[in-house]
């Protein structure tokens, strides 16, 4: 039945008067299997809604091709489906549908294949906003028929994200809005911010509800926005109850729970709230974001977050005591007994498993890619590849022996290879420094025919800027050139481009050298699939794939430690793990533990 949602001097539902008390949770970060567990855990919470955001990457990985489906995703890309399970299970629904999203997720959500040209992201140029509206033209016909006005869960629907702290193009969101409005949105819109006047007054436009951002100070944060809202009611859209985790940090965020269950009950007893996050889920494949201040930081595979729920769906104590505060607030009594609730899958404790195969990445190139011949270096989107590593290879031909290396506009993390021997790993700003070698000579290194030396440079792309000034300047791989000896530019390159969707093509006969980059399998068998949590420990650094499904990125330096597994990916019999190692440990086995480790 059709029904309406209305902003006053509060919320409306139907004619009556709604507090919004919700739950992110982001249906690509979890597996459709575990939909259902995490939103009945929601509802048993006391909220009424949930949101999540949509990110535009995943359902135009390439322009022009779109996929609200995700087979090779396991379905996590089923925006409609997870709509209308919320709404089966007794829940309103709050969509933050692209452009851009932050999200602590890769580049923000735009896709990559933007970078190919050269539009000024995040504004009114009209190339961006071309991209934009025919990426609107697929989604929203697919958002519309949800709305309340229609029959559907979906109350509200976000334009743009914390626009604020990026620009003041009031044209771009003026433009956006009416996107959303000619695609058939009749919900209303809103946007967020940080609590402070320059934010808010940035994204202030026509027809754009504000709403706020914040982890505490939730008075004060109220009576910034209240200048703002025009009476409207109070909302904070992001409570950040927790944080993200970085590589490289001392130890996992966490937050005290009875400080944040204070923040709720303010926010409660004096307007709206979204829980950020109920569950965090994680950041499969190479889709984690990074940010930049002064030197690159690179999210984790998890993104926990310490919400209230764990990366694997437990209840923890911050659940007990928002539960309560809500239950009470609602004018209901809590019981003292948590829901309870049957596991999707049960944990499980697979154990030891030794290496039943390996094999060396330079050994597998013509499996992985086909070399692309091009005279300089080009980066990875110029190329038509988004994510993953890319290799270039030459011949120092002219120059018999190699004594300095510079890399110019390279991104993230390269490492050099002479004639098959690992001379440089250097990531970030260090990749602009000039490195001296010492000498390396081609007749010394099984080349004594010609003389030439054969040079590799592997760059990882680790993750692209989500959030800040950093976010037009993402092109990963090499896009300057590669000086050799204090000679400005080396020519002549043969390109592998390697997003390491093709693991399936691997040839384990194929031969490996220990210190290099490898290609290690395992198998192991169960009659019960379970959750487990795949310890990486001595493993250096690289990214794991179970049954084919890309499961993260690991870097033994922490703080995570183990990368979550579910059940779900697993399946009776016989089942494959693959990890990708790029610093050349030599190790026989991996651990699949009964517990998480964050760090």
């Amino acid at each position: 039945m059709k029904g309406s949602f209305e902003i006053r001097d509060r919320f409306y539902l139907n004619g009556e008067p709604f507090q919004i008390v919700s739950g992110g949770m982001h249906y690509f970060r979890v597996l459709p299997e575990y939909w259902e567990d995490r939103l009945r855990k929601l509802k048993a919470l006391g909220c009424n809604c949930v949101e999540t955001y949509i990110p535009w990457n995943l359902h135009e990985p390439r322009k022009g091709e779109f996929d609200f489906c995700g087979e090779k995703l396991h379905g996590m890309l089923d925006i409609t489906g997870f709509v209308r399970l919320a709404a089966r299970l007794g829940l309103w629904v709050i969509l933050r549908p692209s452009p851009y999203i932050c999200a602590e997720w890769d580049f923000g959500g735009l896709p990559a294949w933007l970078l190919k040209e050269d539009c000024h992201l995040r504004t009114s140029d009209p190339v961006y906003l071309r991209h934009v509206q025919e990426y609107y033209d697929a989604l929203l016909p697919l958002l519309a028929p949800l709305q309340i006005t229609e029959g559907g869960p979906v109350l509200m629907m976000q334009v743009e994200n914390e626009y604020g702290s990026f620009g003041n193009d009031k044209a771009y969101l003026e433009a956006l809005r009416d996107m959303l409005r000619g695609g058939g949105i009749r919900v209303p819109l809103f946007a967020s911010d940080g609590p402070e006047d320059n934010m808010l007054s940035n994204t202030r436009t026509e027809g754009i509800f504000p709403t706020a951002n914040f982890g505490s100070g939730a008075r004060e944060a109220f009576e910034v926005l209240k200048k703002y809202n025009g009476g409207g009611p109070c909302m904070c859209t992001e409570f950040w109850i927790g944080w993200f985790d970085a590589w490289k940090d001392e130890k996992h965020h966490r937050t005290d729970e009875k400080s944040a269950a204070a923040e709720l009950e303010t926010m409660l007893r004096t307007g709206n709230v979204n829980i950020y996050m109920f569950e965090g889920g994680t950041n499969f494949g190479f889709m984690n974001g990074a940010n930049y201040g002064t030197h690159l930081t690179v999210d984790v595979t998890s993104y926990d977050y310490d919400a209230l729920l764990t990366e694997d769906g437990q209840i923890t104590e911050k659940y007990r005591c928002f539960r309560e505060v809500i239950k009470r607030l609602r004018g209901e009594t809590a019981r003292e007994e948590e829901p309870d609730f049957a596991a999707p899958y049960p944990v499980k404790e697979y154990g030891e498993l030794a290496v039943c195969g390996r094999v060396g990445l330079f050994e597998s190139l013509p499996l992985l890619a086909e070399a692309e011949d091009s005279v300089c270096p080009v980066s990875m989107e110029r190329l038509g590849q988004n994510y993953g590593y890319i290799l270039y290879r030459t011949e120092l031909r002219t120059e018999k022996s190699l004594r300095s290396i510079q890399l110019h506009r390279a991104a993230d993390r390269a490492q050099v290879f002479a004639n098959g021997r690992k001379i440089l790993t250097a990531e970030d700003k260090e990749l602009e420094r000039r490195y001296d070698t010492g000498e390396i000579r081609g007749e010394n290194q099984g080349a004594a025919r010609t003389g030439n030396i054969r040079m590799d440079i592997l760059v990882e792309n680790m993750g692209r800027v989500n959030y800040g000034p950093m976010l037009n300047w993402q092109r990963k791989g090499i896009d300057g050139c590669v000086m050799i000896n204090d000679r400005f530019s080396q020519h002549g390159w043969q390109i592998y481009c390697l997003p390491l969707d093709n693991t399936k093509k691997l040839d384990y006969s194929r031969g490996w050298q220990p210190g290099l980059p490898a290609f290690y399998r395992f198998e192991w068998e169960t009659d019960e699939p379970g959750d487990t949590f795949l310890d990486f420990s001595g493993w250096g650094k690289g990214c794991a794939f179970v049954n084919g499904f890309h499961l993260g990125r690991f870097r033994e330096e922490g703080p995570q430690r183990r990368l979550y597994l579910p059940g779900a990916l697993l399946r009776r019999g016989k089942n494959e793990l693959i990890l990708f190692e790029t610093e050349g440990k030599v190790r026989d086995t991996v651990v699949l533990a009964g517990s998480p480790d964050l760090g």
